[in-house]
């Protein structure tokens, strides 16, 4: 695939890509932009269905900073992330994500679902219109299909398999694991970012690991305790209320530990 990014800084390295270190534009920068659904306002939601077809939305805009030189969470990051995936492997992102982690995880409940073929036992996700206290979907509010950036449907119980998984190395071997799990970078007092995992530190030392996150219609906190390795997982189709309970759950899990 030929792609130009002319902006592009030429030291960019998979480690900035995998630790939102590398100060490329966004295509939805969550330091500037709230609303989500407002990208799909000039850029049909059901034209995004693979990793290229972000490209157009920041490939020729400006770098925000110097690659290594601070934390800065990049959607655009993971977009190419997964258009290396494609490169090396010659597989379709959610294709290869679906054959080597969701098949050897046996994650069976999990899938790049397309939103208008959606399959049975599929929660929508729901909006609250706060003007008039009603609700809709989301179908017309994230891409059609999600990619590297997010988008995946699961369960609790296969984000149980997924950690396990990755913690018993049956994913990656021992040494890529424990790369993959180190603090690289530092977001703030306690937190910090290893290769697409979020790490919160208590008194120095690793209290969980964890990934969360939201779009319109859907939030997520799914979350690893070092110690117990007991598991914390909550979804909810809607935008908020994951994080609220998984920081009641903290507290409850720090101070049994305490």
């Amino acid at each position: 695939m030929d792609v130009s990014f002319p902006h592009f800084h030429p030291n960019i390295t998979i480690h900035h890509l995998l630790t939102h270190s590398s100060g490329i534009p966004d295509y939805f920068d969550e330091e500037v932009l709230s609303d989500f659904e407002e990208l799909w306002q000039t850029v049909p939601m059901y034209s995004i269905k693979s990793p290229k077809d972000f490209l157009p939305m920041f490939q020729n805009n400006h770098m925000k900073f110097e690659p290594g030189s601070k934390f800065s969470y990049s959607n655009a990051g993971f977009i190419l992330l997964g258009l290396i995936v494609e490169q090396l492997t010659g597989m379709p992102f959610p294709e290869y994500v679906e054959e080597n982690i969701f098949r050897i995880c046996d994650m069976s409940d999990s899938g790049y679902f397309r939103m208008d073929q959606l399959p049975k036992r599929t929660a929508l996700g729901y909006i609250d219109s706060e003007g008039d206290h009603t609700w809709k979907t989301n179908i017309y509010s994230v891409p059609i299909v999600g990619g590297p950036d997010g988008g995946a449907f699961t369960t609790v119980f296969d984000l149980v398999k997924f950690w396990n998984g990755l913690l018993d190395h049956k994913l990656l071997n021992k040494e890529t694991t424990d790369k993959l799990l180190i603090p690289h970078i530092k977001n703030n007092d306690h937190l910090y970012y290893g290769y697409g995992v979020w790490i919160l530190m208590q008194n120095n030392e690793v209290f969980k690991y964890f990934v969360f996150g939201s779009d319109p219609g859907v939030s997520i906190q799914s979350s690893v305790y070092v110690k117990s390795r007991i598991h914390a997982h909550v979804l909810a189709n809607m935008n908020k209320g994951a994080g609220s309970i998984a920081t009641g759950i903290n507290k409850i899990i720090y101070n049994k530990q305490r």
